[in-house]
């Protein structure tokens, strides 16, 4: 297939289809519009499924039954369309059902605007809905990991048997970039589905039941047991992130999505000055890097946390920094993106954004 020019949500959709999905469930909402658009035709013409739903409640709800059946399924979405889904999302958390979801943030509280923003890290890390549960959280760069993310996504939802968010902002699905399909992701060696609601011709003698209602106390707690030896499995094995500059750095810049790309361009600015300044990249939101911290050397002066929000992201690299060095914070927010010379002022008066 070679490289081709593609809009990012359009890639979104391809990406999709490349890595394995069966059935989409979604309502429009921009700034996504374009992945139900490409796949509403694409999806058809593939034999697979596609439904545009009465509203997002709807929406999440037909992909849990379509994940209780074992098929691959994905939703989209935006801000104010992800929130209406929390509590469909906490559901197929509990049930242990694999789903794609795929949130292209904008600007909010509320409706908000359709620029793009990063306000929305605590909606997919901490989760909206009600209970102890956890999605997997993805927030690649570029459209090109993007797709990379997307392909090997239901893999990674089937293996945990767990929803996986990919976390971009209206950026990266607006713009278009050089983008290559046939670029291999990981495999994950999957298990039959012998846990699916598909009928009993499939699982002889058994009767599969896809719920997460347990109304005994001491039955429940110890589903979020098996919960939790989940996730902490989840936190073991699928912690990514990308560390930039980091051999001897003056300041080190924790950054993700298109706020890491503004950076990489303040990181070059900066060095031409001879402030020589890294970055740590979480491309998992969802385990966080913590470990990365520990790979900051002692002689940085501080760690600058840069977001397009008001600092969601700000927890937890003080939590991952354990009081190590100083911690400031940088950030636009409604919509607005910031410029890399806003970075590099940010960086050479460095006390006047240090947070306690």
């Amino acid at each position: 297939m070679g490289k081709i020019l593609m809009k990012g949500n359009e890639a979104i959709a391809l990406a999709a289809i490349k890595g394995g999905v069966d059935a989409f469930y979604g309502y429009p909402i921009t700034p996504q519009n374009e992945v139900p658009e490409y796949l509403s035709k694409h999806m058809i013409e593939n034999g697979k499924v596609f439904v545009q739903a009465e509203s997002e409640v709807a929406s999440i709800n037909m992909v849990y039954g379509a994940a209780g059946a074992g098929v691959r399924v994905m939703t989209s979405s935006s801000s104010p369309g992800i929130a209406l889904m929390q509590e469909g999302i906490s559901y197929i958390a509990g049930a242990e059902l694999p789903c794609v979801i795929v949130s292209v943030m904008r600007g909010g509280p509320g409706l908000g605007n359709i620029q793009p923003a990063q306000g929305d890290y605590y909606q997919a890390t901490r989760g909206g809905g009600n209970g102890d549960y956890n999605l997997i959280v993805y927030a690649p760069e570029s459209i090109q990991e993007t797709i990379d993310v997307m392909k090997s996504a239901f893999d990674t939802a089937d293996y945990y048997r767990n929803p996986v968010m990919v976390l971009v902002d209206g950026l990266i699905g607006q713009m278009m970039e050089a983008v290559d399909f046939d670029r291999p992701v990981e495999k994950r060696d999957l298990s039959l589905k012998d846990w699916a609601t598909n009928g009993k011709k499939n699982h002889p003698g058994k009767r599969n039941i896809a719920n997460s209602l347990h109304l005994g106390a001491e039955i429940l707690e110890d589903h979020n047991k098996n919960l939790k030896k989940k996730y902490d499995r989840i936190k073991e094995n699928e912690v990514k992130y990308e560390m930039i500059n980091m051999d001897n750095p003056d300041y080190t810049i924790v950054a993700y999505g298109t706020m890491a790309r503004v950076c990489r361009s303040a990181i070059k600015q900066l060095k031409k000055k001879g402030i020589e300044v890294g970055m740590i990249r979480p491309i998992a939101l969802w385990p966080y890097p913590k470990k990365a911290f520990d790979e900051i050397p002692s002689t940085c002066k501080g760690i600058m946390c840069v977001e397009m929000s008001m600092g969601q992201m700000l927890d937890d690299v003080q939590i991952s920094n354990r009081g190590r060095f100083d911690v400031a914070f940088y950030g636009r927010y409604a919509g607005v993106v910031p410029e890399p010379e806003e970075i590099v002022d940010a960086i050479e008066n460095f006390e006047e954004w240090r947070v306690e």
